[in-house]
């Protein structure tokens, strides 16, 4: 089950800070790094299947033409996130950060009504994935193990629902990859999910090797995995370290670090991973967490 995170924390109406912003491994594909529209066909046959025959000219000669201003419509409609996906990500920003769960189930909603309003936006459905990894985490702090299960489930269909839609996506590989890691709670579970999660992860690897997720989703499996099936708390922490390397800002990842030096019994490098983590989101819930040992 998805462990080592905070309890929830009323919602701070204060701004945040650019050191807190969602890291960009966690803003899946955000929109200012987006191809352009123009370098993703794929985007236009949906678009221009909304065309109605009524609409097309009597003319044959200027078919070519009305496809060309549909095609370019298209595609500016796809090159910009709605006013509800963007809602939807400030929501998860603001959530993950507190782990609060009102925050978390209002982005949800948003992502929901994004992926609904245009179904083959791949970035709703996995920024929807996202968030209820989140609520399940939180679920699982409150000792709801039934709700976590449900949600994580929930998550990890939409998560490939998403894949379905853009294959290539390494995060959204890595990101199948830790809900099915989070997803085992046993052997039974193990076997179930484990093989899966190593399909995902080897996937993500393959599409960018150089993705910061994909490492910390493998810290993970070594942290949590025992000795016999692959466990290993130095490898754990040599990911842990290659995540934060390929994305500093990613104080998520150092918490995790700082986990796995508690484990390993190195309580200097577990204080120096836990005050990087702080000085750079001093708010972190998480953080907080684990550097009062309630974690």
């Amino acid at each position: 089950m998805a462990r080592g995170l905070a309890a929830p924390h009323p919602l701070s109406t204060s701004p945040l800070p650019p050191t807190e912003r969602i890291p960009s491994r966690l803003r899946i594909a955000p929109h200012d790094r987006s191809p352009h529209p123009a370098a993703r066909p794929d985007l236009i046959p949906s678009c221009l299947e909304k065309t109605r025959m009524a609409a097309l000219p009597r003319s044959v000669t200027a078919l070519p033409r009305l496809l060309v201003f549909a095609a370019l419509a298209c595609a500016a409609a796809n090159a910009a996130p709605s006013s509800t996906q963007t809602e939807g990500e400030r929501l998860l920003e603001q959530g993950r950060l507190l782990l609060d769960p009102g925050i978390l189930s209002a982005a949800r909603n948003s992502f929901t009504q994004c992926a609904a309003q245009e179904p083959g936006n791949a970035q709703c459905l996995l920024d929807l994935a996202r968030t209820e990894f989140y609520l399940a985490k939180v679920d699982d702090i409150a000792k709801n193990p039934d709700a976590a299960h449900k949600m994580l489930d929930s998550a990890i269909n939409d998560a490939q629902k998403a894949i379905s839609l853009d294959d290539r996506s390494a995060d959204a590989h890595a990101l199948l990859a830790d809900l099915y890691g989070a997803r085992i709670t046993g052997m039974l579970s193990g076997m179930k999910f484990g093989p899966k999660a190593n399909t995902e992860s080897q996937r993500a690897l393959q599409l960018d090797p150089n993705n910061a997720l994909v490492y910390a989703v493998l810290g993970r499996k070594y942290f949590y995995s025992p000795s016999a099936f692959g466990g290993d708390i130095d490898k754990a922490i040599d990911s842990f370290k290659h995540a934060a390397a390929l994305d500093p800002q990613s104080y998520e990842d150092l918490v995790w670090l700082a986990k796995a030096y508690r484990k390993k019994g190195d309580t200097a490098q577990e204080k120096e991973a836990l005050a990087q983590a702080l000085r750079l989101n001093p708010r972190s819930v998480f953080a907080q967490r684990v550097q009062s040992g309630q974690e």
